[in-house]
């Protein structure tokens, strides 16, 4: 019926975005095409295509501004180089033969155009717009992306405008390092200490939070904006509510009892992931931690094999990881916790642990930068590359 086609190319105020769709004039594309060409909008008037005036792109390409055209200079801009870009790209991708196969006549294409207002510079507005235009066609004939790329890429990049990065756990195993503290002074201490990396999670840890409820997540997130951040509630009740609270604050994850009731965990889960939000089911004192979570419907994300710091003076137990993973499936990422030293995170990790919960070892040592690199180092794992915002793939 349609092809659709995005592209991001360029930096700064004159950042060119274009979104399109391409199909028949006699289908629903072309019944839009007409329809955009008669019904005129103030500030997001339709404009053709063209090289230069009398010599319109073919495909026929309709360019509509995203952002309302109030004043004179945007207009010109428009009528300028964003529109020459986009008639050149077309023109060009015929030229190129990327669009092989497509009856040229009987195809329009309908390109939604960004131009920021502060732009100014004509030459970088008319080449970012070119090469996004370009993109956007190629991938829309490519059906990018696939569902593969789409799974592999979702949460390795930024997005390019938003400004932070929204981490998500994909490629562990990570150091979790938990301020079980009650001074804001030392938290912000440790947060400015602790090395920049992507295998880092940061813990609001219980006493945290019962000393200054939630408004300390937003106070993290400010000094990490980056940052995965999560909550440790211990929740035993009211799973839905108290999942939500941590998200609205700003935390990535919310921890849950493991003692809770079933139905309690369920809504917790369920209700995290409405906000995008992460459930770990925390098995402090839980004696059978793998049949909890084969009587859930929904799985958490992760489950958190926890030695309280009452029973340091006990072994570590990290209980059997495999059968955990398997009643959680294979997305379900396993955690220790409890006095957890540099000595023992290979042990850990040979026992199938995704994620180290470090405290005391990092927030009470004299370097804690130095005591958080040496933690990241044993896990062994490349840095993610956390420049990367675009790729033409």
């Amino acid at each position: 019926m349609y092809l659709i086609g995005e592209a991001l190319v360029g930096d700064g105020a004159e950042l060119a975005h274009i979104d399109l769709i391409m199909g028949k004039k006699e289908g629903p594309v072309g019944q839009a095409f007409a329809n955009s060409f008669s019904q005129l909008s103030q500030g997001h008037t339709p404009l053709l295509a063209v090289v230069r005036p009398n010599l319109p792109a073919k495909p026929s390409t309709l360019i509509i501004p995203k952002v309302t055209l109030k004043k004179e200079y945007q207009v010109n801009q428009i009528f300028g180089p964003v529109q020459a870009a986009v008639a050149k790209a077309v023109a060009d991708s015929v030229e190129e033969g990327v669009f092989e196969g497509i009856e040229i006549e009987e195809t329009v294409i309908m390109a939604s155009v960004y131009l920021n207002p502060s732009a100014q510079d004509y030459n970088k507005i008319y080449r970012f717009n070119y090469g996004a235009m370009k993109l956007a066609i190629r991938r829309a004939l490519d059906r990018f992306p696939d569902t593969e790329t789409l799974l592999h890429e979702k949460d390795r990049a930024a997005h390019a405008v938003m400004g932070f990065k929204v981490q998500r756990l994909w490629n562990p195993p990570y150091l979790q390092v938990a301020m079980d503290l009650v001074d804001r002074g030392h938290m912000r201490k440790v947060l400015e200490s602790l090395p920049q990396n992507d295998h880092l999670i940061i813990e609001a840890g219980t006493p945290l939070i019962k000393k200054f409820g939630l408004s300390i997540i937003s106070e993290i997130r400010e000094l990490r904006p980056n940052a995965f951040i999560v909550a440790d509630l211990k929740t035993l009740d009211t799973g839905n509510l108290e999942a939500r609270m941590p998200a609205d604050a700003g935390a990535a994850a919310v921890v849950i009892s493991g003692l809770a009731p079933i139905s309690t965990l369920e809504k917790a889960i369920e209700d995290s992931r409405k906000t995008g939000s992460y459930t770990v089911v925390d098995m402090l004192n839980v004696e059978n931690p793998v049949a909890v979570v084969e009587q859930l419907k929904v799985k958490p994300d992760v489950v958190e094999l926890h030695r309280g710091i009452d029973v340091e003076d006990t072994d570590y137990a990290w209980g059997d990881i495999p059968a955990i993973k398997k009643a959680g499936g294979e997305r379900l990422l396993v955690a220790t916790a409890g006095g957890i030293r540099q000595h023992v995170v290979k042990d850990a990790l040979h026992a199938g642990a995704d994620i180290l919960v470090v405290g005391r070892a990092i927030t009470a040592s004299k370097n804690i930068q130095n005591a958080a690199e040496e933690f990241l180092l044993e896990l062994n794992t490349e840095e993610i590359d956390q420049f990367r915002i675009m790729t033409d793939f």
